[in-house]
C-alpha cells in the first residue's frame, strides 16, 4: 500500500513532524451541504444512500470539492453493525434511528449473535470504491461505533434522553449487558479490519455515549470492550500503519485511561482544555480535536479566533489533528466552514514557521 500524496494527517496520528495541522471533521459529509441533499433525496432514503457503493463515494468526495480538507471519511452509520444482527433499522424523515427489535428480554439478548460480515459487504465495497475515486491524493478513514454506544441504541431501541433501559439492565442484570457487549466488541473488531482490508487508512472507534456513565461503570462497561477491539484490530496492512483513534464524548476525564488502550490518538470534545490534554498524555499518543461545533454558528472572525486559539494552545508539538470536539450541525454555514479550515493550515504554518527562524 503506497501511503497517499497527502499523508499529513497520518503522519500527525503517529506524532511525525508534519509542516502544518491536518484537518478534517466529523460528519464532514452530511445535511450542511446542499450537494449531500440533492444525494440523499435521489437515493430514496438515508439507508439506500448507505447501501449504495456509488452514491456512498458520491457523498464521501462533496466536501473535499469544497474544502482542502486533509482526509476523507467512509459515509456511512455506525447503526450499520446492529441492523445487520437483524433489530431491524430504520430512519423516518425528520426523526432518529429506530430498530424494530429492541434487545428488552433475556431471550433476545442470549439470540444475539456475531453477524455474517456479508451482510455487511455494501459498506466494504464502498470503501473499496471511495479508495479508488480519492486516486491517493488523500487517507481514507474507517470507522465504527463502540461496544457500550451501540448497545445504548440496540437496546433503548434508539435516541435516548436517559437511557434508562441500559441502565437498569447495567444494575440490575449486568451479566446480559456484557454478553450484548462482548457479542459488538467481536462484531466491530472483524468489521473494521475489514474497513483496513478493504482499503480504510485509520479507524476511528465512536464512543459516543460513553460518558454517560460514572468512572467504574466506563471503565467496566466501555473502556475494557474498546481495548478488547484495539488488541484485535490490523494495526499494519500492506506494509504501513493503520493509525486508530478513539473517541469518548464526555470522557476527557478518562484521558490517561484511554492512552493506555494502544490506541494512537485520542479524539477530545469541545469540553477538555487540550493543553491540559496534552500535558497528561499529549507524548503518548496523537490528540484530536476540539473546537465547539457551536462555534461555526457564529461570525467568520469568531471562527478564526477560536481555531487561533486551540492552535496556540497546541503549539508546535507534534501530534495534532484538528477536528469539531463532535459532529458538524446542519446548520453551519459554509463560509465558516471554510475559514476554519483556511485557519488552520495558515496559522499551523505560521507557528511553526516563526519556531524555525
Amino acid at each position: 500500500m503506497t501511503r497517499p500524496i497527502n499523508d499529513t494527517f497520518l503522519r500527525a496520528l503517529m506524532r511525525e513532524p508534519t509542516d502544518y495541522t491536518p484537518v478534517w471533521l466529523m460528519r464532514q459529509a452530511g445535511r450542511y451541504l446542499p450537494e449531500y441533499r440533492a444525494t440523499r433525496a435521489h437515493a430514496g432514503s438515508f439507508m439506500d444512500l448507505c447501501h449504495n457503493a456509488a452514491f456512498a463515494t458520491e457523498v464521501t468526495l462533496q466536501p473535499l470539492a469544497r474544502f482542502p480538507l486533509d482526509a476523507a471519511i467512509l459515509f456511512s452509520d455506525i447503526l450499520t453493525v446492529p441492523d445487520a444482527m437483524g433489530l431491524g433499522l430504520s430512519f423516518a424523515e425528520g426523526e432518529g434511528p429506530r430498530f424494530a427489535s429492541p434487545l428488552r428480554t433475556e431471550a433476545a439478548i442470549k439470540a444475539l449473535e456475531v453477524p455474517d460480515m456479508e451482510k455487511l459487504g455494501y459498506v466494504f465495497n464502498a470503501v473499496s470504491e471511495i479508495r479508488k475515486a480519492l486516486k491517493n491524493k488523500l487517507p481514507l478513514i474507517g470507522f465504527s461505533g463502540s461496544p457500550f454506544t451501540l448497545a445504548c441504541y440496540m437496546i433503548e431501541g434508539g435516541g435516548s434522553d436517559d437511557f434508562r433501559h441500559i441502565k437498569g439492565l447495567l444494575f440490575s442484570r449486568p451479566d446480559l449487558l456484557h454478553r450484548i457487549l462482548d457479542i459488538n466488541a467481536r462484531t466491530v473488531t472483524e468489521y473494521l479490519n475489514q474497513q483496513i482490508e478493504h482499503g480504510a487508512q485509520a479507524v476511528m472507534i465512536f464512543d459516543t455515549w460513553g460518558g454517560i456513565l460514572s468512572g467504574a461503570a466506563y471503565r467496566e462497561f466501555s473502556l475494557a470492550y474498546m481495548r478488547q477491539i484495539v488488541a484485535g484490530l490490523k494495526r499494519e496492512h500492506e506494509g504501513e500503519r493503520v493509525p486508530v483513534v478513539l473517541f469518548t464524548k464526555g470522557g476527557g476525564q478518562w484521558l490517561t485511561e484511554m492512552a493506555d488502550t494502544g490506541c494512537d490518538a485520542l479524539g477530545l470534545d469541545w469540553t477538555v482544555d487540550i493543553a491540559q490534554a496534552y500535558a497528561l498524555v499529549g507524548s503518548r499518543v496523537g490528540l484530536q480535536g476540539n473546537l465547539d461545533p457551536g462555534a461555526l454558528m457564529g461570525s467568520p472572525e469568531g471562527v478564526a479566533a477560536e481555531t487561533r486559539r486551540i492552535l496556540d494552545a497546541v503549539g508546535t508539538r507534534p501530534g495534532h489533528v484538528f477536528n469539531l470536539g463532535h459532529g458538524i450541525s446542519q446548520h453551519a454555514p459554509h463560509d465558516n466552514v471554510r475559514v476554519l479550515v483556511d485557519t488552520v493550515h495558515s496559522h499551523s504554518r505560521a507557528l511553526r514557521s516563526s519556531t524555525s527562524v
